[in-house]
């Protein structure tokens, strides 16, 4: 059921993104660098996703040739590369944050809060357990990041009922319409 689920909520991801011209996952790759802000190399981005940097540095690649992102080589270190998101990546990102979050809205708007809540703590915890058998003696995928991670996707994935109603606002849409 995990699979099956993953697998349709990314071809409805794809369908979302694709819009904007974009893949999902160059979205993620887009996200990641502006969640973890300036001098993100690409090892920080393949550590934040759980992905190897091989698959992180192919995905880069393409997004490099598409004019999403630049590469920029440290001025002390010149081995170290740092991604930085060109103006053509953030006139893509901007919108595409707001139809993920409108997805992420639909697909869970069966859910009350409280099940929201329990679903996301639910997928942290299943999230936790696989990572203790892929790393045995480790603190989780993200390492000392996953608990504030964890906070902030909690925060930004279950909004409160004032905090939906304020996003609501902005779009010039109604809160029962934004959840």
């Amino acid at each position: 059921m995990i699979h099956r689920t993953h697998n349709m909520l990314k071809a409805c991801e794809d369908q979302v993104f694709s819009k904007h011209k974009i893949t999902t996952e160059q979205y993620v790759v887009l996200v990641t660098i502006e969640y973890l802000g300036k001098h993100v190399r690409p090892t920080d981005v393949a550590r934040m996703l759980a992905h190897s940097p091989n698959s992180v540095s192919m995905i880069v690649d393409r997004m490099v040739r598409a004019g999403l992102l630049r590469r920029i080589r440290d001025r002390r270190d010149r081995r170290v590369v740092f991604l930085i998101i060109t103006a053509k990546g953030e006139k893509i990102l901007k919108p595409a944050l707001a139809s993920g979050w409108e997805f992420v809205q639909k697909v869970l708007s069966p859910l009350s809060s409280g099940d929201r809540e329990d679903f996301l703590k639910l997928l942290f915890t299943v999230q936790y357990e696989a990572c203790k058998q892929l790393k045995p003696g480790e603190n989780g995928a993200g390492g000392k990041c996953q608990g504030d991670l964890a906070k902030r996707l909690n925060h930004y994935a279950l909004p409160s009922a004032p905090e939906t109603e304020r996003q609501a606002g902005r779009k010039g849409r109604t809160a029962g319409a934004a959840s």
